[in-house]
């Protein structure tokens, strides 16, 4: 198919488009502050977030709209007195919260822009991001906050602590700024001029996978965008929403799934700081959550927890998994735990804010990403040649459209060659099937060489997932003098499987369902797999520690 069709009103996923969603939308071009502000005329007493405690569901903190925003806009006021300029960055070490909230609006309500942090990062890893970001001043917890001071060593910076329980006791942090004492009302507010389509709200650090990472520069327009797009598309009704917010919103995901669009709907946000698999099916069932947003390993923890399993998620309507792909056994599993189909994959990137294609929720298909959103175009290009591809063919996925980033800060060279002629490169191998649906084959970094043929891990993970007892896997290639790579999977086994899996049924099993030179010659069995922050197993770590032995 060629790329210019996908310009016409020919394009395949267009017979299966949802009902409730137009092809394109009008969107307003307004501040990403407006995503909180719009509800205060209608939502202003609603009840935004409940901060429950991840161990026991006690409500440590409540804040309706009109107090979220004016917490915002009076931080907004003190950070310019501290010296806050438009443009600055303000870095956020936070996990889940309502300060972390605050804080992200608060700083794009001064003129700033976010540069939102892992609330576990090390300091290293906080070092980088602040110097490549240049940030004046840091929103840390009192957990982060040692971490914070060490990686700021040499750096001009302000530092602010915030306690996330307004029953914490305080304690001293020495030069530190005290968050509650900076959320006063009894300021002079004003809100900066903002252009939405240049203006640089929110900074995120991505390419882990691939090398250093890089700072990907959404504008206020993308933020605002992809979250009209993201609500439109799930169907998010006004003020009728609980969502159960777990995965961080310090990460592009949480970011715009469990936050913004919750948020833009006037939704109550059923805020936790950490997973805790039966007591979020405890909080599912109590409040009657119509949102749980996550990666496939959260949606495993659950089916994997006895606890969690017994709780009732009847309520809940279309959940969305992303940022790694969905194994079809854990779709059919928690689909049959709710009772009705439930769980739909989706697909995004930090650089496109992060959703660009998803499946309609009236027409799922499972081992699907689905189809591009409304105003979304994509390509499908040959690996070596670049020419695009005919339907049931692989190749690169190219995305264009309003949601796409702004570039990578200060580095043209990574710009130029993620974004060509308007087209982003996301790196992930697809083919698209007749009726427009999308499958990702797998990371274009990620494929194994094995004897001069090309196998893509998730292909052979999807086979693993469904032998009994696996609850995670991941597979990447290891060096072999003859093959070039042999194929190696790393398995998690499940509590009632822990002791009885056996590697050579396994490989038995991998050879009646793959070919040959796609069979794992090598299972490890482990406790867990090396996760992300977002919960996506990291393969370059496997693959990193098989370096290490050698």
């Amino acid at each position: 198919m060629q790329c210019n069709s996908f310009h016409q009103e020919e394009r395949p996923w267009y017979k299966f488009w949802p009902a409730h969603v137009p092809r394109s939308i009008e969107y307003p071009l307004v501040p990403a502050w407006w995503i909180l502000e719009r509800n205060l005329d209608s939502f202003a007493d609603k009840e935004a977030v409940l901060f429950l405690d991840y161990e026991n569901m006690e409500v440590l903190q409540r804040l309706t709209y009109r107090e979220l925003f004016d917490n915002a806009l009076a931080l907004s006021a003190s950070l310019r007195e501290l010296g806050i300029k438009k443009g600055d960055r303000v870095a956020t070490v936070l996990p889940n919260s309502p300060a972390y909230i605050i804080s992200y609006y608060g700083v794009i309500m001064a003129g700033g822009t976010v540069v939102p942090n892992n609330a576990m990062a090390r300091c290293e890893e906080l070092h980088k991001t602040f110097k490549n970001s240049k940030v004046k001043a840091v929103v840390a917890s009192e957990k982060s906050i040692e971490e914070v001071k060490k990686a700021s060593t040499g750096f001009n910076l302000k530092i602010i602590v915030a306690t996330l329980q307004s029953s914490a006791e305080k304690k001293s942090y020495g030069d530190v700024l005290c968050f509650e004492e900076l959320i006063n009302k009894d300021k002079e507010i004003s809100l900066p001029e903002i252009d939405p389509a240049e203006d640089v709200a929110v900074i995120l650090y991505t390419g882990g996978t691939t090398g250093e990472p890089k700072g990907a520069m959404l504008t206020h327009r993308n933020i605002v965008v992809n979250t009209i797009q993201f609500a439109t598309w799930y169907a998010f009704e006004p003020c009728e929403e609980r969502c159960v917010c777990v995965i961080p919103m310090s990460h592009s995901g949480g970011m715009t799934g469990v936050m913004n669009v919750p948020l833009y709907a006037g939704a109550t946000l059923l805020v936790l700081q950490r997973a805790n698999p039966p007591v979020i099916g405890k909080i599912v069932e109590k409040y009657r959550a119509t949102r749980l947003f996550g990666v496939h390993t959260l949606f495993a923890a659950l089916l994997n927890d006895k606890d969690a399993c017994r709780c009732d998620y009847s309520s809940l309507k279309a959940c969305r998994t992303g940022a790694a792909p969905l194994p079809v056994q854990i779709k059919k599993a928690f689909d049959a735990l709710a009772g009705k189909e439930v769980l739909v994959e989706a697909y995004g990137l930090t650089e496109t804010s992060p959703l660009a294609v998803a499946n309609p929720i009236e027409r799922p298909k499972a081992g699907s990403i689905g189809i591009p959103l409304p105003d979304t175009d994509i390509r499908i290009v040959d690996i070596q040649t670049g020419q695009d591809v005919s339907v049931g063919e692989e190749g690169e996925l190219l995305i264009r459209g309003p949601q796409v980033m702004k570039g990578y800060l200060d580095n043209p060279e990574a710009t130029a060659e993620a974004i060509q002629d308007g087209w982003f490169r996301t790196g992930d191998v697809v083919r698209m099937d007749a009726e427009g649906y999308l499958y990702v084959v797998d990371r274009l970094k990620d494929f194994i060489n094995a004897s001069g043929f090309k196998v893509w891990p998730r292909e052979v993970e999807e086979v693993l997932y469904k032998y009994p007892g696996v609850k995670l896997c991941a597979v990447i290639g290891i060096p072999d003098t003859y093959r070039g790579e042999n194929v190696k999977a790393f398995i998690v086994p499940t509590d009632e499987a822990k002791g009885s899996l056996n590697a050579e049924d396994i490989i038995n099993y991998c050879k009646r369902h793959l070919s040959a030179y796609k069979v794992p010659r090598i299972i490890e069995f482990r406790e867990e797999l090396p996760l992300s922050p977002a919960g996506k197993i990291l393969r370059r770590v496997l693959r990193e520690e098989e370096r290490c032995k050698r």
